[in-house]
C-alpha cells in the first residue's frame, strides 16, 4: 500500500503541479496539503520542485523550495518562515549504517531555521539542523548543524564567520 501511495503522489505532482506557472502556487500548496504536508502561512513551492514523501514535509509561511530542489522527506524536514532553499539544493534525510552488511536504513529530520539560505546545489545530510539567520554557501555539502547567525561554505562545510 506504500508504494501505491508514492506512486499516487508521484503521478499527481507530475499532472496537476509540474507544468504550473509560479502564480498557481496556492494550487501547489493544496496538493501538497491533500497528501498530508504541514502548511502554514504562504509559503512557496516552485513547480519543479521534487518533493518525495510529502506527508513529511512542513513549511511555515514565506519559505520557499527552490527550482528543481529535492526534498528527500524520509524523515521530517520543517522549513520555518522567510527560509530559503535556492535552486538544486539537496536535502537529504536518509543514510544507511554501513558498518552493518544488511545496509540498514537510517533516518533524520532536516530543520532550517527561520531568515535561513540554502544555498544552490547544496547538499544537506540527515540531522541537520540550520540555525536561524544563517547562510549555506553554494555547492556545500552540510554533515554538521549549523549554528544560528553563521555563514559556512565548501566540502565539507566548514565555519567562514558569524553575522
Amino acid at each position: 500500500m506504500y508504494r501505491v501511495r508514492i506512486a499516487i503522489w508521484e503521478l499527481t505532482w507530475k499532472c496537476l503541479c509540474s507544468w504550473t506557472p509560479k502564480p498557481f502556487n496556492p494550487w501547489r500548496l493544496f496538493i501538497l496539503k491533500l497528501f498530508g504536508a504541514k502548511i502554514f502561512g504562504t509559503p512557496f513551492v516552485h513547480q519543479r520542485a521534487l518533493i518525495e514523501h510529502p506527508w513529511n514535509l512542513c513549511m511555515h509561511d514565506r519559505a520557499c523550495l527552490g527550482d528543481r530542489s529535492h526534498a528527500y522527506c524520509l524523515a521530517n524536514i520543517e522549513i520555518l518562515e522567510h527560509a530559503t532553499v535556492a535552486q538544486q539544493a539537496y536535502l537529504c534525510t536518509g543514510t544507511h549504517d554501513f558498518t552493518l552488511d544488511r545496509l540498514p536504513l537510517i533516518t533524520n529530520p532536516i530543520s532550517i531555521g527561520a531568515h535561513a539560505f540554502i544555498g544552490a546545489r547544496a547538499f544537506l545530510l540527515p540531522g541537520i539542523t540550520i540555525g536561524e539567520r544563517s547562510i549555506v554557501g553554494a555547492c556545500s555539502v552540510v554533515s554538521r548543524s549549523v549554528p544560528t547567525l553563521t555563514i559556512v561554505a565548501g566540502n565539507p562545510a566548514k565555519i567562514i564567520r558569524s553575522l
